[in-house]
This record gives C-alpha cells, sequence and structure tokens, in this order.
C-alpha cells in the first residue's frame, strides 16, 4: 500500500509528475537543455514573484543556503532562528569561518522587527539570514515587517529559507526587497527531493565579488555567471529527471492559479489549526503560524510512533515533534497537492485510533 505523507517533506507528488521523471536523457550541453532549463527559470519568476535571475542546485534546499552565507558574507553575517533550521544556518556559516551571530528566539515564537533592528543598528553586519517557514516549530515569520527595518539598510543582503512555503505561502520576493530567496523541490512545489532553487537580485550579485573564498560548487557568483555565459545551462551536471518534472508541476501549479494555491494551503492550514485546538493544542504563537503544516502540542501525552505505525498501516503518515520537540509534539502538513479531503481523512483517522471521539 503506498503510504500518504503529511509529513514536512518530502511531499506527494502526482502520478503524472512522477511519470515525467522517466524523460529520455539528454547532453546537459544541448540546445534543448538550454530550453528547457531557461523555461522552468521564466515560470519559477512568476511562482516567486521576483524578475530576478534564478539559480538552480543538483542539492537540497541546504547546499543553496549555505552557498547564501558563503557568497555574500563579505563582512559578518547575523542568522535570525526560530528552530532547528535557523540553527543550522548559523552552523553552516560557522562551518565555513564565516564570522556571525545567531539570534535565536524561544520554541514557537517568531523573529520580530524589533530583534532586527537592535542587530542591524550595531552596522556590524552585512548579511542577514531569517527563515520563512520553521518545520520544527511551526512559526511563519513576519517578513513584511521585517522587509521594513531591512530597507533602512541598503548595504545589507537579506537571504530567505522559503524551503517549506515557497508555493505554499505567497512572498513578493521583489516587493519584500529579499536578495536570495531559497526554496527546494520537495516541499509545496510537490516535487521529489534533489534539487535546491534561489534568486539572486543584482545587489547580491555585487556583493559576491567583494568575497574572496565563495567555494566553487555552490558560488553564487560562478552559477550566476556560466548561465548567462551558456544560455541557461549549469557548470556542473545537473539532474535533468528532476527538472523534466519540475517543468511540468510549474506549469501545473501555474494552471491552478496562484492565489487560488495560497488559498487552498491557508484553508487546509485553518481546518488542521481547529482540529488541533479542539483535541490537543496548537504549539506556535498563534499570531506566527505557518501555512503548510501545523505543529501540535502533545497535550493527551500519547505515543507519536504508536499513532504513526497505526496510521501507517492506514496508509497514511504524520510527523513526529523534531529535535527536542520530538514526542512533545507532532506534526501535519499541508502543502503542496494534499487536499481538504485528506486533512479530512488524516483527522477523521486519527480520532478513530486514539478513540477521541
Amino acid at each position: 500500500m503506498a503510504t500518504k505523507l503529511f509529513i514536512p517533506g518530502p511531499t506527494e507528488v502526482l502520478p503524472e509528475i512522477l511519470a515525467a521523471l522517466s524523460g529520455p536523457m539528454m547532453g546537459h550541453r544541448s540546445k534543448k537543455a538550454s530550453e528547457l532549463q531557461r523555461r522552468i527559470s521564466d515560470n519559477l519568476r512568476q511562482v516567486l514573484y521576483t524578475k530576478n535571475e534564478i539559480l538552480l542546485s543538483t542539492s537540497s534546499g541546504s547546499g543553496l543556503m549555505e552557498g547564501a552565507v558563503r557568497s555574500c558574507t563579505a563582512k559578518r553575517a547575523a542568522v535570525f532562528s526560530v528552530g532547528a533550521f535557523g540553527k543550522k544556518w548559523f552552523q553552516m556559516a560557522q562551518a565555513n569561518g564565516i564570522p556571525s551571530d545567531m539570534f535565536a528566539s524561544e520554541h514557537g515564537q517568531p523573529t520580530t522587527p524589533e530583534m532586527v533592528e537592535q542587530a542591524l543598528s550595531t552596522g556590524k553586519y552585512d548579511v542577514v539570514t531569517v527563515t520563512h517557514n520553521e518545520t520544527s516549530s511551526g512559526i511563519q515569520n513576519p517578513v513584511e515587517e521585517i522587509a521594513e527595518v531591512i530597507k533602512k539598510y541598503p548595504d545589507v543582503i537579506w537571504c530567505v529559507d522559503a524551503v517549506s512555503s515557497a508555493a505554499g505561502s505567497k512572498i513578493e520576493t521583489d516587493k519584500l526587497g529579499i536578495d536570495v530567496l531559497i526554496t527546494s523541490t520537495q516541499k509545496a512545489l510537490a516535487l521529489p527531493p534533489g534539487m535546491a532553487i534561489c534568486t539572486l537580485s543584482p545587489k547580491a550579485y555585487e556583493r559576491t565579488a567583494q568575497v574572496p573564498n565563495r567555494g566553487m560548487y555552490l558560488d553564487l557568483r560562478t552559477l550566476y555567471d556560466f548561465i548567462q555565459k551558456k544560455d541557461y545551462q549549469y557548470s556542473s551536471t545537473p539532474c535533468l529527471s528532476i527538472m523534466y518534472a519540475m517543468d511540468l508541476q510549474l506549469q501545473h501549479i501555474l494552471q491552478e492559479g496562484l492565489e487560488n494555491r495560497f488559498a487552498r494551503h491557508e484553508e487546509m492550514a485553518q481546518f488542521i489549526r481547529a482540529w488541533a485546538a479542539e483535541y490537543f493544542a496548537v504549539f506556535a504563537n498563534p499570531n506566527h503560524l505557518s501555512k503548510t503544516l501545523t505543529v501540535i502540542s502533545n497535550t493527551r501525552n500519547i505515543s507519536v510512533a504508536d499513532l504513526n505505525k497505526e496510521l501507517i498501516e492506514r496508509g497514511m503518515q504524520i510527523g513526529n515533534g523534531y529535535g527536542d520537540l520530538k514526542d512533545k509534539t507532532f506534526r501535519i502538513a499541508h502543502m503542496g497537492e494534499l487536499t481538504m479531503e485528506d486533512m479530512k481523512e488524516v483527522t477523521s483517522n486519527i480520532e478513530d485510533i486514539l478513540k477521541l471521539k
């Protein structure tokens, strides 16, 4: 039996999108490869609300997160963390010898504009990294408010981790002034894992020239220069199979309509939050909740592992809490191609297994 995934990723992939993975191999230096990768980039610009260049990387989203902080930090990075993945971004900076400081919020609390203002007012930082959507805590950060602070510091490069929110939440990249917006294929884009995506503003590109040791494979400047020179071909062999699937899925997303897609995610989020409040409790700050997954406090002290075992036997799977929140919380994703019918199915099965009614 196939297991329907309600975990934070990978997410469900439509059968026709999976079938597209089996497209014929072609030379990655061919005209057809250029056409494919240019079309993907043009459609991603629509999904991510940007006119800036799109860079693709055969890696997880973490690859371009590391590439961004390494390529853009000439002085010092201020890394804002609301959970495990903000902390991971700080660890990447440290591992690469990049001067950096981490500003962490309590579990379940957002990064606030005041926190960003306090850090940037020191004049110490030329890069800010923010997690838009944190899957460990269920927080979606107020990037619209944070943007108003960062706009006062025109020399600062703003990098945003939107790995688990892009294509599920509306992020107006250019309007917000985001320089590098990063996502990956296996979350709300509803594709198999294996590729990362980012936007690159002209300001961020110019900054990379001031950074001497940007690495090689994940150097944003090298990626940018190569696709300009070689008509959207890449310096290293890309995963063409996922690109076939991405090409078709982006057409599917645009046919659904971006506003319709965001509204569907919002409807699912509201349903799961209401259900969680009725039987358990929503973990994160209610004013800053993720639209692509809900972290639920385990107020009944259930065995999440046993619940998942029963669910898997019924053909579905939810997520346990992450890190320090394991067993203290559990997570239900509502992203990608999942629907309201799926939300009703998984919650009714949990009610039946736990005898909540």
